[in-house]
């Protein structure tokens, strides 16, 4: 049985929700699944930094599939696989390709071995390997997520905004492993950081949920993580006020970077304006950056061919 899942990209943080609010956006990275009851690896890969991704045990679709399935006693059942994907969203640029592929891998294999998770489950097994719920919660429900970390798992509240929202990527030329993004941060921060940023995550899910657009202007500040990971990425201050001055509703790190996404207000029709002066702002300072222009996906992973109906 072959079965074919599409995932979207995502972007965690949104400013002040760092490792806690996530979107999905409508870049599509779709994977091929075959398992096989003998052991052995076929996977071919296409599409963004495939070079680059190992085509062994050590891949993380392949390495999702095998929790699964020890998870679910079926471990010795199915013992290989043809792995086939295409990826399109950018690798190791702040827009969740790990778990995008941790998302397929558990999908696909979920629905080949009878659909014994539900996608709450999933996330918890998707968080465990991630470990963070951030990108992959909204690459499993699609839409604004909001996620929480407790001692029975992981609680995640998925919604649609109210506004009409397009979004601005500027994708930096370079790389940025979240490993190397997240070792610049703090062990602990000050309490007037902490409840600056409370404030300004809870009035965004407030706004969003209302359709407030004119809340959202002074939201996507943040002092727990863009101040520290600026010294990463060249520009990063000019390009969210370029977003800003192109009349973007305000601009952010995508995850843990370098990509910086800004959020527009669909009726003002900016994209383009704001895409041209992000890329500008940039080239300012030695930095090529592609722009893509997504909108919110709001299915996150679904089964494009499923046999079993």
């Amino acid at each position: 049985m072959k079965i074919k899942v599409r995932v979207p990209a995502t972007s965690a943080n949104c400013g002040p929700g760092f490792d806690c609010i996530g979107l999905a956006l409508d870049i599509y990275s779709t994977l091929e699944l075959e398992l096989k009851p003998e052991p052995g690896l076929d996977i071919t890969l296409t599409g963004e930094g495939a070079k680059y991704i190992p085509t062994d045990e050590r891949n993380i679709v392949w390495r999702s599939i095998k929790v699964l399935l020890e998870k679910a006693g079926m471990d010795n059942l199915y013992q290989g696989a043809v792995i086939t994907m295409d990826n399109q969203g950018p690798m190791s640029r702040g827009l969740g390709s790990s778990a995008t592929a941790i998302v397929a891998g558990l999908k696909a294999a979920n629905t080949i071995i009878g659909n014994p998770y539900d996608r709450k489950e999933l996330l918890q097994i998707a968080t465990e390997i991630e470990g963070h719920p951030d990108n992959v919660a909204p690459a499993i429900y699609g839409g604004f997520t909001i996620s929480t970390v407790n001692d029975l798992g992981v609680e995640c509240f998925a919604f649609r905004p109210k506004c009409n929202l397009q979004f601005v990527v500027a994708v930096p030329d370079f790389p940025l492993p979240t490993r190397e993004a997240r070792s610049v941060l703090p062990k602990m921060v000050k309490m007037s950081d902490a409840i600056y940023n409370i404030g300004r995550a809870s009035m965004m899910v407030a706004a969003l949920c209302r359709g407030n657009v004119r809340f959202l202007k002074n939201v996507f500040d943040d002092k727990l993580h863009q101040p520290f990971r600026a010294e990463l990425i060249p520009g990063m201050y000019d390009v969210f006020e370029a977003a800003r001055k192109a009349g973007a509703v305000g601009a952010c790190l995508s995850g843990a970077g370098p990509s910086i996404i800004a959020f527009i207000d669909e009726e003002r029709d900016n994209a383009e304006r704001v895409g041209e002066a992000m890329r500008t702002a940039f080239v300012r300072h030695d930095v090529k950056a592609a722009i893509l222009k997504p909108h919110l996906d709001t299915r996150g992973a679904y089964i494009v061919n499923d046999p079993l109906g």
